[in-house]
């Protein structure tokens, strides 16, 4: 078979852990190409695509029916999978437009824009939280002083941690206010509005998922912790994998579905983020694509497969997608992802503690972000993390324990910063 002839699968923007997705699709016959919704590829996803995996990069230049000509005519694809946060909507009506499986455009804002979802979710009748939009200061310190307590201010529309701030006093929201309006974010776009939300109080956990004709899966669920370190209050240092059943799991799960309905994620993958409070799970956010932050690769090491996998299956592979769908995952090996806390600013010239984190009985795997000779940042937020350690262990306390250790080594004596 000639390459031509291989039946093609189109990814837009191939970052993050949807970088996993082309060479499992090659492994499985298919050509991939490469659609990229924007015309630079933002700064913090060029590192994470790898060219080599396609037979071709499209350039979306905003004609959508231009970009889909092309894919129509050129490569005939069986499905268009969406990769990255900033390429979900172009995935959207690309397949629409060319009539595969898709979400279709209807709710495509509701699933990108913050504030609207969380009021299309709330609509609903399901649990969200307080809100506001707005571009003028003093209506933000308005809306704080209303409000009575600690809110969260954050960008619309943005990915990660980036940008978002919780504040106490009405100075903390004005500086936050002013490091969100008018700024250029990771995805390319520059932030128009403020959303100013009420701070939900509880443990925080993702539901990854991934749905066929509205049918859900899950693929794993993580609890992430955080420490209040560097000036942030909530600042995310760890996940680890839970099983797939139990009181909190049930609640969250059934939330996650209802969320995934409210807002016409019926096909594809989703990666939900949301916060048990005292009255039941609350979603913080829900992206209508794969889970960041590699998780999607660790999960194999507990699970054998996970979100890449039936993500696969759900486009191309319909109906052993189906045949399994609903089971519950069984953990082989417990995982842990947790993230190095740098105090401090400046050039990086060791990591003189690190052959006690490699020494751990579960170390698995460590990341590097900030290598020996690189500029180094005090550490405010996930998208400057010097390193990350994953661990994996038969025994899950033995996971527990080694994250605990990790935190404790981490801190001044970790880092040698001229």
């Amino acid at each position: 078979m000639s390459p031509s002839d291989q039946p093609t699968v189109a990814i837009v923007d191939a970052y993050s852990s949807a970088n996993r997705l082309a060479p499992l699709l090659r492994e499985r016959g298919y050509r991939t190409v490469h659609v990229q919704s924007t015309e630079r590829i933002p700064a913090v996803s060029a590192p994470q695509f790898v060219p080599d995996d396609f037979a071709v990069n499209i350039v979306h230049r905003g004609d959508l029916a231009v970009t889909a000509r092309v894919l129509a005519d050129e490569h005939r694809p069986l499905a268009v999978l969406p990769g990255g946060e900033v390429g979900v909507e172009l995935a959207d009506a690309l397949g629409e437009t060319l009539g595969l499986r898709t979400n279709g455009t209807a709710l495509s804002r509701d699933r990108r824009d913050k504030f609207r979802m969380i009021e299309t979710v709330k609509a609903a009748g399901l649990r969200g939280a307080e809100q506001l939009v707005v571009t003028d200061e003093e209506q933000a310190v308005e809306w704080f002083d209303k409000m009575g307590g600690r809110i969260v201010v954050k960008p619309v529309r943005s990915s990660g941690s980036e940008g978002v701030r919780f504040c106490e006093t009405a100075q903390e929201v004005r500086s936050a206010f002013r490091g969100v309006l008018g700024k250029d974010n990771a995805l390319a776009s520059r932030n128009e509005e403020v959303l100013l939300q009420e701070y939900l109080l509880g443990a925080e956990y993702y539901v990854n998922t991934v749905s066929l004709n509205g049918r859900h899966h899950v693929c794993d669920i993580w609890q992430t912790t955080h420490v209040s370190a560097n000036g942030v209050l909530d600042l995310l240092d760890s996940a680890h994998l839970l099983s797939r059943r139990g009181r909190v799991q049930d609640a969250l799960v059934a939330y996650t579905f209802a969320v995934l309905d409210a807002l016409g994620v019926a096909n594809g993958p989703a990666h939900t983020e949301l916060k048990m409070t005292p009255d039941g799970p609350a979603l913080i956010e829900t992206g209508a694509r794969l889970c960041g932050g590699g998780l999607p690769v660790l999960v194999r090491t507990a699970l054998g497969e996970g979100q890449l996998e039936w993500t696969v299956d759900a486009y191309l592979a319909p109906d052993r997608f189906l045949a399994r769908c609903g089971e519950d995952y069984r953990i082989e090996r417990h995982v842990a992802s947790v993230g190095l806390i740098s105090p401090r600013s400046g050039t990086l010239v060791d990591y003189p503690r690190l052959a006690e984190v490699r020494a751990l009985a579960s170390f698995h795997q460590l990341k590097v972000g900030v290598a020996p000779g690189d500029p180094i940042h005090r550490t405010v937020d996930d998208f400057k993390i010097p390193l990350l350690v994953e661990l994996a262990h038969e025994v899950e306390a033995v996971v527990h324990r080694d994250r605990g250790t990790i935190r404790q080594l981490d801190g001044e004596g970790f880092y040698t910063i001229a």
